[in-house]
């Protein structure tokens, strides 16, 4: 038997290592040509690594939760013997083609290794529908694809269902057994508070000298009347400090904002609108094409492409190198999402080319799909212009840092009643507040202060977009 040692490919995007999330096989196991053996996560997303080559496992390069360098070795395989000299079968092996026992060349994340011959077994997913500006909501399932997403385990036994890889490498960390975990999710979708909660009162999980997470667990305190200040030093209680290591996500977006700090000057400008007339639009609309529902999301993304074809300025990235201003011939549109690996933002290429109802569609699908971590890193990277809304956190306002390379983003706080004044009198209204942070470099405060004003007239007057769309 011929061994074949396959190495992390690699991953793209400038991506140089890889954290193994969940092996997908064993050692002895048997695998085929573009079978899934691991999922791993980059900086960028979570992805499904298939194998090139068939044969029986022999070796597994590196342990879950285990950081590995692109080129080098991730799984061995013992390729058997096709035949006999007699043209039979030896006994206990299986025959594969030649092709399969040659791979099938180069891997490409998230779309197999291109063999012809073979089709790439993925593990099953759950279908996910959710709403665009739900950033924090637990995904919707529906309860006949439960078995889908269910952890393996002993035939027979009720084994927990989980979707989020971070889900179960959490539970790995703090301990906590899913078989014993009740899911709170539709269809009984085991989700990160459920093992928050399974976890017990804890406040930290510090790692051992093998890497295995551990729990810390706090005293019983003493009792400290509402409204008074605790004078118990956690420290002196016995609690240990809480350790997160920087790595995957966390660590692109702590690089990306601190790239982003120390080479942009950026400017935040923001003013109040009635978001009134607007929330009534989209009410219109959704009754008039229930079978393409609308959000206030994709309403703000449609505006925002009105003013980017006003004010092409923003929609731009600054080369310094080549000390020039490169505007972009296309708005590839960024929204920020949170998840629960952490705030991403995928991209609609040219979703200047799309109506609003595929703008909403698109938007919401991509969303789902960002915080099931689905979405390939090419999704992920490429932006030239960000919406961010900020308001389903519950807050007014905010100052975001723009998202390197881009120059611009635009930001919503929550939409609440306020008073306001309507033709001299004072009414109730929907009030929002619009923010604008943009890179100084490629405009001044004229262009930014006309984009804004723009999108705030547009939102408190939406008719004002059939002027430019």
């Amino acid at each position: 038997m011929t061994e074949k040692v396959f190495l992390l490919p690699d991953l793209g995007e400038g991506l140089a290592e890889a954290e193994i999330v969940q092996w997908r096989v064993a050692v002895g196991d048997t695998v085929t040509v573009d079978q899934t053996v691991v999922e791993v996560e980059t900086a960028k997303a979570v992805v499904d690594v298939p194998c090139p080559y068939a044969g029986r496992v022999v070796a597994l390069h590196g342990a879950e939760g285990e950081v590995r360098p692109v080129g080098q070795p991730l799984i061995t395989v013992a390729e058997p013997v096709t035949g006999r000299v007699d043209g039979g079968d030896p006994p206990g092996h299986a025959v594969y083609r030649e092709e399969e026992r040659a791979g099938s060349g180069n891997v490409l994340i998230g779309y197999g290794t291109g063999h012809g011959g073979a089709r790439r077994r993925r593990r099953p997913r759950l279908a996910v529908a959710t709403s665009a500006t739900e950033l924090d909501g637990a995904p919707t399932v529906p309860p006949a694809a439960g078995t889908a997403a269910r952890e393996s385990g002993p035939p027979g036994a009720a084994q927990p269902l989980v979707i989020s890889p971070i889900v179960r490498r959490l539970a790995r960390e703090r301990g906590v057994d899913l078989a014993s975990v009740r899911g709170s999710g539709p269809g009984g979708v085991i989700r990160r508070a459920d093992v928050e909660a399974a976890a017990g009162d804890v406040t930290g999980v510090p790692a051992d000298g093998n890497g295995t997470a551990r729990l810390t667990a706090v005293p019983d305190l003493p009792a400290v009347p509402a409204g008074h200040p605790s004078s118990v030093d956690p420290a002196a209680a016995g609690a240990q400090d809480l350790v997160i290591p920087l790595t995957g996500i966390r660590r692109s977006i702590a690089d990306k904002l601190s790239r982003s700090r120390r080479e942009i000057p950026e400017v935040t400008i923001w003013v109040d609108a009635d978001a009134t007339a607007l929330l009534e639009t989209r009410a219109a609309i959704n009754a008039a094409r229930p079978d393409g529902q609308v959000s206030v999301l994709a309403l703000l993304a449609r505006i925002c492409l009105s003013g980017l074809r006003r004010y092409p300025q923003l929609n731009a990235r600054v080369d310094t190198e080549g000390q020039r201003i490169i505007q972009s011939a296309g708005v590839h549109l960024g929204i920020a999402a949170q998840t629960d690996r952490g705030l991403v933002v995928p991209v609609l290429r040219d979703a200047q080319r799309l109506s609003t109802t595929e703008l909403a569609a698109e938007l919401a699908a991509t969303t789902a799909a960002a915080r099931a971590g689905e979405l390939p890193p090419a999704r992920l990277t490429g932006g030239t212009f960000t919406l961010n809304n900020y308001g389903v956190f519950g807050v007014d306002g905010s100052t975001p840092i723009i998202n390197h390379p881009e120059a611009a983003l635009l930001g919503i706080g929550r939409i609440v009643d306020k008073p306001w004044v309507v033709d001299g009198q004072l009414a109730v209204r929907k009030v929002a507040q619009l923010s604008l942070t943009f890179d100084h470099r490629v405009c001044d405060g004229g262009v930014a202060g006309g984009f804004l004003r723009h999108v705030a007239d547009c939102v408190e007057q939406p008719a004002l977009l059939i002027a430019t769309v």
